[in-house]
């Protein structure tokens, strides 16, 4: 299986500690080693850095963990290899076009039944049981609405409808980005954080690396991180109920969806 790592915030603020932890994983302390990525956006849109090396050898992703990137939203993943070769293509995050906006999409899970899934506009370039999800997501999104829903309700409601229908295929744990909200699906294990004031230290689980975020802060900063297992061995993390989405906006969490 493969490790999901999510970051959404109220101002723009860097991935450097989760996405360290994270890299540790990749091939170091964990074996998802066939490949990772991460997406960090500007507005709508978004920078995506793909290898299909060990994340934990990676001088490219260490260059991530060790440079100061800001973003209100960013998602990361690292690939154990189940379906599909490892190769750029299958390597998540996916990232697609949709009403003006980049979407960003990594899963952790098999979707069992996904070649039965309907294509429309979006179609695979790999060949993950992943990316055909992801494309009937998004084409079920675009199919439902005209333009991006003017009441944000609605798009969590859908979101978590196509989610639900896709998840009776398989495990479906998701993030989904859209450069305002992140979307988070538990089918077996997914848990978040959200830091706020007061600030205080936090240790990674996988890395001797520690830090007092009040000194990086300031009181109004909110930041959610969600992760596949907690990133941190010091902290109290909220463990998702599978079956469920939730919904991330301006580092707070919105909504808890059946999905």
């Amino acid at each position: 299986m493969c490790e999901l790592l999510g970051m959404e915030c109220n101002v723009p603020t860097d991935i450097v500690f989760s996405f360290t932890g994270l890299r540790q994983r990749g091939g170091r302390t964990a074996e998802h080693a066939d490949g990772w990525g991460l997406a960090l956006y500007e507005g709508r849109a978004a920078r995506v850095f793909l290898e299909t090396t060990a994340a934990a050898n990676s001088p490219l992703a260490r260059f991530l963990s060790e440079n100061a990137i800001k973003t209100k939203l960013a998602v990361g993943h690292v690939r154990k290899r189940t379906r599909g070769e490892v190769s750029l293509a299958n390597t998540h995050p996916f990232v697609r076009e949709l009403w003006g906006r980049h979407w960003v999409f990594a899963h952790n899970g098999t979707v069992k039944s996904a070649r039965a899934l309907k294509l429309g506009q979006f179609a695979p370039i790999g060949t993950t049981d992943s990316e055909r999800a992801y494309c009937h997501l998004l084409e079920g999104l675009r199919s439902s609405f005209s333009s991006y829903p003017r009441k944000p309700a609605d798009l969590w409601q859908a979101v978590s409808s196509i989610g639900r229908s896709i998840g009776s295929l398989g495990s479906f744990n998701f993030l989904l980005g859209d450069g305002r909200h992140l979307f988070a699906r538990c089918a077996t294990k997914l848990c978040y954080i959200v830091r706020r004031a007061p600030f205080g230290h936090a240790q990674l689980s996988d890395d001797d690396v520690t830090v007092d975020f009040s000194t990086v802060t300031t009181p109004r900063d909110r930041v959610a991180i969600v992760s596949t297992v907690p990133l941190t061995k010091n902290e109290t993390w909220t463990h998702g109920e599978p079956g469920t989405m939730w919904v991330f906006d301006e580092g707070s969490l919105r909504a808890t969806l059946p999905c």
